[in-house]
């Protein structure tokens, strides 16, 4: 097995597929369209972070890749429906760097609120200014959390340990931890909240739900914090309500288009205001978030080439069928119809092959089966398999 790891995902990722068997080329940087093409010849397992596009395109031309391993929480940059279609199996890390996020969040109100940023610009010119003016405790105010999955929901629990009052805001039904009080709408979020900070997921229907509009709704003398995705916020509409003085400041992580890779340059209409923090989105880049990533995201990648296990898969069926000993397992990724299961079990007992341990599971349109089988079995099963009009892949795993 050959694996492609990109964007210095952590060495304990290089590790674990090492100590699997895999050949692994490990890369700093992203590729675009035609590198990531040309890299992925030959490669079984792909590892990327958040600035890697795999398209249809790629997942045409990459005949030999098995599996993609995104070592962030986001999946946006792969397009799932063709991995799915086949039959290559998508992994990230949805809890493993939620700590990190929620503690930098916290920084930066903290931030934000007692003024660093200026304390900060006025020290390193020279200047000394101990005035408490437009400083203040974050103990007593109202944070306003848009999306509470994971992220926003632990950041709730710590912003409240801090003495904030908590609202949110989710277009689903989430259940409120601790005293933080649910909004039945954005505008009811903006309209009694100090802080807003956003947590939203990298769905599409997400692009450009922040903008003027929502900006104008926020309380004059608002803080804006933005850790989610680059892609849901109007940076030119941020800039004009902080340069207004509606908006009093601003962090920011992520951004619409980002640099590919460390030392190139970046280009934001948010540089150069002095009461914003621009971050290069390391809201997940601590050092146990990355370990942690690197180990679990790898991981999965392992399972799924040594026992066909697709546990929190982001795209296939979840399976995990415990191996028998001595067995063979066969695992086959079909079109989701009726009789295929039939079909498959029909062809082994053709052959006389006994069946040792199966599991079948369905998602959406793609169905998965797990099959242990006794040692001796003729080849001409795997071809039969193959053939079959409903298979999108099959391999033989042990």
């Amino acid at each position: 097995m050959r694996a492609l790891l990109l964007e210095s995902v952590h060495p304990d990722a290089v590790e674990v597929l090492r100590a699997a068997g895999c050949e692994v080329d490990l890369r700093e940087r992203a590729l675009d369209e035609r590198e990531l093409i040309e890299a992925l010849d030959g490669v079984h397992l792909l590892g990327i972070r958040s600035k890697t596009d795999v398209t249809a395109t790629v997942l045409s031309q990459a005949s030999e890749l098995l599996s993609i391993g995104a070592f962030c929480i986001g999946t946006n940059q792969i397009d799932l429906g063709a991995a799915g279609a086949r039959g290559v199996a998508v992994f990230n890390a949805p809890f493993s760097n939620t700590r990190s996020v929620v503690e930098l969040a916290v920084a930066e109100i903290i931030g934000l609120t007692r003024r660093l940023t200026e304390k900060n610009a006025d020290m390193h010119a020279g200047v000394w200014d101990k005035s408490a003016t437009g400083a203040h405790e974050v103990r007593g105010r109202r944070l306003g959390i848009v999306g509470y999955g994971n992220i926003g929901a632990q950041l709730s629990v710590v912003a409240e340990a801090l003495g904030m009052t908590v609202f949110f805001y989710d277009t689903a039904d989430k259940l409120a931890l601790g005293n933080a009080r649910r909004c039945q709408s954005l505008e009811e979020l903006l309209d009694s909240v100090d802080v807003v900070t956003l947590h939203v997921d990298g769905r599409s229907t997400n692009a450009g739900i922040f903008g003027a509009e929502q900006f104008a709704q926020m309380r004059p003398g608002s803080l804006f914090l933005n850790l989610s995705r680059g892609f849901v916020v109007d940076h030119h509409a941020l800039r004009e309500h902080i340069e207004s003085g509606h908006i009093a400041g601003a962090a920011v992580d992520v951004f619409p288009t980002e640099p590919k890779g460390r030392g190139d340059e970046f280009i934001s209409e948010l540089r150069g205001l002095p009461n914003v923090i621009l971050t290069p989105h390391i809201g997940g880049s601590t050092e146990e978030a990355q370990q942690d990533i690197g180990r679990y995201v790898a991981g999965k990648l392992r399972d799924f080439i040594t026992e066909g296990a697709t546990t929190m898969s982001v795209n296939l069926p979840h399976l995990a069928l415990p191996q028998q000993p001595g067995a063979h397992r066969i695992a086959h990724i079909h079109h989701n119809v009726p009789g295929v299961l039939a079909t498959i079990n029909g062809i082994l007992a053709e052959h006389k092959v006994n069946i040792e341990g199966q599991l079948l599971g369905t998602r959406g349109e793609l169905g998965y089966v797990l099959t242990d089988v006794g040692v001796d079995y003729p080849p001409a099963v795997l071809d039969e398999l193959g053939g079959l009009e409903e298979t999108v892949r099959v391999r033989l795993l042990s």
